[in-house]
C-alpha cells in the first residue's frame, strides 16, 4: 500500500516535468494505475476486517478526481 501510494505522487511529479503531451499522459496514467492499486488494498483491508477504511477511500477518491481532471485538461 505504501509503495503504491508513493508511486502516485512520484509519477505525477515525473510526468509534470516531461516535455511532450504523450509522455506527460503516460506518467499520469501510471499514477492512475497506482491509485487503483491503493483502492484495491483499501477494499481488501476492509474485507479482512483490519478497520474502517472509509476516510482513506474518500481521500483516494478526491485524488482520483483531481488526477482525472488534470489529465483531461492536458488532452484538451
Amino acid at each position: 500500500m505504501r509503495r503504491a501510494a508513493v508511486s502516485i505522487a512520484a509519477n505525477i511529479a515525473e510526468g509534470f516535468k516531461k516535455k511532450t503531451l504523450p509522455d506527460k499522459a503516460r506518467y499520469l496514467n501510471i499514477a492512475q494505475g497506482s491509485l487503483e492499486e491503493c483502492r484495491y488494498y483499501l477494499i481488501l483491508a476492509k474485507d479482512l476486517g483490519y478497520g474502517d477504511t472509509m476516510h482513506l477511500m474518500l481521500q483516494l477518491e478526491e485524488v482520483s478526481k483531481l488526477l482525472e481532471a488534470y489529465l483531461s485538461a492536458l488532452i484538451r
